[in-house]
């Protein structure tokens, strides 16, 4: 991981009558502090043929991106003694006593250096919420709270007692793209949209229906089978459909979403297939279905099996599905798409864990409980959403780095409900504050690294896809290394 986050540190002992008392460290003053493995370093303290209480102190400066220095500082009393030894508990880290070899080696450094060790992990997996005193004006999104009456708000689900921290405080070395040239998976103009749906329009007499997979309150997913003109057989589909009752609004953004990824080639992602309109009837927009099935429902299912045990899934299986996932928004990003949806929800996987994205098609239909409408008559996944979207609803390459945290930590959660405990309406001030989702059980502080980088306060501090790329192989060579 020494390619993805280097922090340089240097270190330096001051001691109040260094004529009593001298000091040497087993490492460098002047480094990198190690990703990966972890290393243990000591401060030995020696003492002169006296009596006598000395202060002493220690002190790490840790350099961050942009120019963010980190100091810790250690304080602390040693008592030298000509003959015996002599300890103060309530001062005293370590007493040290002359022998009769002429003085002997103290390691204090085994007790810093286990605070040390400890506050440096918090250190690489948070970042520095900069200048917080200018960011407490008054949030606009509080403001609108008695606006609420606009749409339904519903609240998040079962979630575990803690899943918030304070202050995540380092932010990652490099940015990802502004994404100013970027554009929304939907954002086509009607008549170009109108053109797509006549490139792949099939006969609705070729689609059967099957069986209903999910269901919203307009929303419809079935499974079925499409049989092909000229084909010898018909092929296995995802269609995604509207109830009768649907209003042309909501037909009309069923189409817009549905066709965000047409046209595009990865196996990390799933395009539409078809499409068929009649004007009878809403329409139908096929997928391919080769035994993918929602991710998120795939999730819960692997904690809460009604079919036997629970499936638990490795942190190696973890980290695979999540550099598929990475690497289709690679792949979108580098065709200047921004996905601005990325979820769970708006992902499938297959029995052998091959993970695709799909577009946000009846997304908020089918899993309500993921977006609220803050008053602006709009439903948002405020709680995947990076703050400078939920304030500014600004999209880019960046704020799609910061939902793929937040898919991360749902991978590794499987599927709980991020901040559950938290109100709509207060998030943007939570994330202001510096609160982030915890740590889950049982994640590698590795993983859980990669998940706060995603989410600093600035954009231009998250990784780019491809960062992120690199740093999840080198955490995979890791743990396939003691398989």
């Amino acid at each position: 991981n020494s390619r993805c986050f280097q922090l340089p540190y240097t270190m330096s002992v001051d001691i109040s009558n260094p004529s009593v008392l001298s000091s040497s460290l087993n490492i460098s003053q002047v480094g990198e502090i190690p990703v990966g493995d972890v290393q243990t370093w000591a401060l030995s303290l020696h003492c002169g043929p006296y009596n006598v209480e000395v202060d002493f102190s220690l002190r790490i400066n840790v350099s961050l991106p942009r120019k963010n220095t980190t100091t810790l500082e250690f304080k602390r009393k040693k008592i030298c003694m000509k003959k015996e030894s002599y300890t103060e508990p309530e001062e005293v880290l370590v007493a040290a006593s002359n022998s009769t070899s002429g003085g002997q080696l103290f390691y204090v450094g085994i007790g810093c250096a286990g605070a040390f060790l400890a506050i440096i992990i918090v250190l690489i997996i948070a970042y520095y919420v900069r200048d917080k005193k200018t960011r407490r004006h008054r949030d606009p999104l509080q403001e609108s709270r008695g606006l609420s009456s606009a749409c339904s708000m519903e609240r998040g689900t079962g979630v575990g007692p803690a899943q918030t921290f304070l202050s995540p405080e380092t932010p990652p070395p490099t940015s990802a793209a502004s994404g100013s040239s970027y554009r929304r998976l939907d954002d086509r103009p009607n008549r170009e949209l109108h053109e797509r749906i006549q490139e792949i329009t099939v006969q609705r007499c070729r689609v059967r229906l099957l069986s209903i997979e999910l269901e919203g309150t307009f929303g419809r997913v079935y499974r079925g089978s499409y049989h092909e003109e000229g084909a010898s057989s018909s092929k296995d589909v995802l269609v995604k459909t509207a109830a009768e009752h649907a209003s042309q609004s909501q037909v009309a953004l069923l189409l817009r979403e549905g066709f965000a990824l047409y046209g595009l080639s990865h196996p990390a992602l799933l395009p539409v297939l078809g499409v068929s309109i009649e004007d009878r009837g809403a329409p139908f927009l096929l997928y391919p279905h080769t035994g993918y099935r929602n991710m998120k429902r795939f999730l819960l299912r692997c904690k809460y099996s009604n079919e036997g045990p629970p499936r638990a899934l490795t942190t190696q299986e973890v980290v695979e599905m999540a550099l598929q996932a990475a690497k289709g928004v690679q792949y979108l990003h580098r065709k200047r798409l921004v996905h601005r949806d990325l979820a769970a929800r708006n992902c499938v996987v297959d029995d052998d864990l091959r993970v695709q994205i799909t577009d946000n098609a009846l997304a908020r239909d089918l899993f309500p409980q993921d977006y609220h409408c803050l008053g602006d008559n709009e439903n948002r996944p405020i709680k995947w959403l990076a703050i400078e979207s939920l304030l500014n609803k600004t999209f880019t390459t960046a704020s799609d780095v910061w939902a793929f945290g937040v898919l991360l930590w749902e991978l590794t959660t499987l599927a709980q409900q991020p901040y559950g405990e938290v109100d709509p309406f207060e998030m943007a001030s939570y994330l202001r504050e510096g609160y982030r989702l915890a740590q889950p059980i049982n994640c590698p502080d590795e993983l859980f690294a990669v998940m706060a980088y995603c989410w600093a306060m600035s954009a231009e501090e998250r990784p780019t896809f491809s960062q992120l790329i690199v740093c999840l192989q080198d955490f995979h060579t890791q743990l396939t290394r003691y398989v």
